[in-house]
């Protein structure tokens, strides 16, 4: 088989020729028919998040170890399959649930391996999908993607589920009667604003600093989208939701953006961070109980979330986002221009 793998944090990946795996047990070997390139990707290939003020939390010190096969989003055949494999055949296509656990703690085994204290995922842990095979260790993780494209599936493995994840946490009933700010037209911004409408989400307000972004946002639905580089850009999201925010979904997750979350929101809302890019915050503690504040994560999703997202997407089609393809061999140059912001939508690699 071959991959492309980090093998110093921050170099090009490099091509690297292996045998391919023989599957044990329930293992369950893929050949990779669509890999998604997500911005996570360039926190761990560059081996560290900005938790602000100079600090960067080093993942080689959280159990990531080199060379890594990156690529958390896939799609690919089953090619094999160990004796204790059930539930799948050769020549079944299916969706790779990236967020596994250990299996055997609590937290795995009600379904939330995404929250798992020793994490095992795909891309990031163990070998992903910027490769010609992957070996995935249970027929639990594979998923049946019905009559949609694989490099359309492909993104719902962690750009649909995480957007998924986090319009669930908005909540039923202010999702239907309020609008949602979502800040950052990327990937995932994008997803997000799709699946909103799929949900039967009231409306969107989209933020980004980028024009280019912004009309992708518009032509995609959103009802009103805000220069996130505006001076008066909360003022604006205060008018734009009648007086502020019941729920804000920050796709970026930069002090400044969060920040602006907060102002935005109204009495009793909600500011729901996704995004990864980094920094602090200071948020005035009377804020929490004056406003009724409410500041909570939300980190990709669980089996039952993908499950769940699948159905919804098989019912009612595919997220109408831009999906650019490339070969293998452009990994480096797919990866380099999503960190200069060169991407609308998503690039998916096809081996």
């Amino acid at each position: 088989m071959l991959s492309f793998d980090v093998c110093e944090c921050g170099a090009p990946l490099q091509r690297i020729e292996r045998e391919t795996p023989e599957p044990k047990g329930a293992e369950v070997v893929l050949k990779v028919i669509a890999a998604g390139v997500c911005h996570s990707d360039l926190h761990i290939w560059d081996g560290y998040y900005d938790i602000g003020g100079g600090q960067k939390l080093q993942l080689l010190d959280r159990g990531i170890k080199l060379p890594l096969t990156m690529g958390h989003e896939n799609v690919g055949e089953v090619i094999a399959a160990g004796p204790d494999a059930r539930g799948v055949k050769v020549g079944d296509v299916r969706l790779v649930h990236p967020w596994m656990g250990c299996g055997e703690c609590a937290v795995c085994k009600r379904g939330d391996e995404n929250l798992c204290l020793k994490p095992c995922s795909v891309g990031i842990h163990r070998g992903g999908g910027f490769a010609t095979h992957l070996l995935v260790p249970h027929p639990r993780y594979l998923f049946d993607i019905g009559d949609i494209p694989p490099e359309r599936a492909a993104p719902l493995a962690c750009s649909g589920v995480t957007a998924y994840g986090a319009l669930k946490k908005v909540g039923d009933r202010q999702l239907r009667e309020e609008p949602v700010v979502m800040i950052g037209a990327g990937g995932v911004g994008l997803m997000a604003l799709a699946l909103h409408a799929k949900m039967g989400g009231k409306s969107a307000i989209v933020v980004d600093i980028d024009p280019a972004k912004r009309d992708a946002a518009s032509r995609a639905g959103a009802a009103q989208v805000i220069d996130g580089a505006a001076p008066d850009v909360v003022k604006q999201v205060q008018a734009a939701t009648g007086g502020g925010a019941w729920s804000v979904i920050d796709f970026v997750g930069a002090g400044a953006t969060v920040k602006l979350g907060v102002d935005a929101t109204t009495k009793g809302g909600k500011v729901i961070v996704v995004g990864l890019f980094g920094g602090d915050v200071v948020v005035p503690t009377p804020f929490f109980p004056i406003k009724a504040l409410t500041i909570q994560g939300s980190y990709v999703g669980s089996l039952t979330e993908i499950a769940e997202l699948l159905e919804l997407v098989k019912r009612t089609g595919a997220p109408d986002v831009p999906v650019a393809t490339r070969p293998l061999g452009e990994v480096n140059a797919a990866l380099k221009d999503l960190r200069e912001g060169r991407v609308v939508g998503r690039v998916v690699i096809t081996p």
